[in-house]
């Protein structure tokens, strides 16, 4: 089965997801329905990125679902992720897109900047990100974007839209409604006590 840039799209946390429980809660989110789950972690610990990498993408293959590296070419390479999600200060889409080959999905961060994301994908970038929607315990300080930015990208641009930034499973509707193709969640799937509770948090966006 092909997989689609659609859905939940879940962000692991390492301080939400301590390290002897990590893989746990991670699967509790890949086997509940998730579209993509992007790795993000901030940490210098080289091994320890490799190795969680290498044990979500196995479980990603398992469930068909998009398996996404945040920032980090060179992980993205050593465990085959299906694509990398860049940034600001990152390198450019040009550069990435020539280490890590023409099959594989990169996403862009365009943040509140229709310019962004119209270069974004006019430069050949498979998806793009506005956000924050709305307040943030992750990235308070994120510049704030507002539905009309949807619109106004979706109207000549067909690649899928992914929304971020403070989004639960309460406020996500409007921003479907105006055409996002994901809605990336992190704290409101990842505070949950429970594994069992991480996957009902998942259960509970409808797409």
């Amino acid at each position: 089965m092909m997989k689609k840039l659609s859905g939940l799209y879940a962000i692991t946390n390492e301080i939400l997801m301590p390290e002897e429980d990590f893989i746990h809660r991670a699967e509790a989110a890949i086997s509940s329905g998730i579209g993509v789950l992007q790795y993000r972690d901030k940490s210098s610990d080289k091994n320890k990125r490799l190795q969680q990498a290498r044990a979500l993408k196995k479980i990603c293959d398992q469930y068909n679902v998009i398996f996404i590296i945040n920032d980090d070419l060179e992980l993205a390479k050593q465990v085959d992720a299906d694509g990398i999600h860049i940034g600001k200060n990152d390198l450019t889409l040009q550069q990435t897109r020539s280490k890590l080959g023409t099959n594989k999905i990169i996403g862009v961060s365009c943040y509140n900047q229709l310019s962004l994301a119209e270069s974004a994908a006019t430069a050949g970038a498979d998806y793009i990100a506005f956000g924050r929607f709305f307040d943030s315990s992750i990235k308070p300080d994120a510049p704030l974007a507002t539905l009309d930015l949807i619109t106004a990208f979706k109207k000549d641009f067909k690649i899928p839209v992914c929304c971020i930034g403070g989004i639960t499973s309460k406020n996500y509707p409007p921003l479907v409604n105006t055409g996002a193709d994901m809605i990336a969640v992190i704290s409101d799937i990842f505070s949950s006590a429970s594994t069992q509770e991480i996957s009902k948090k998942c259960q509970s966006f409808i797409f």
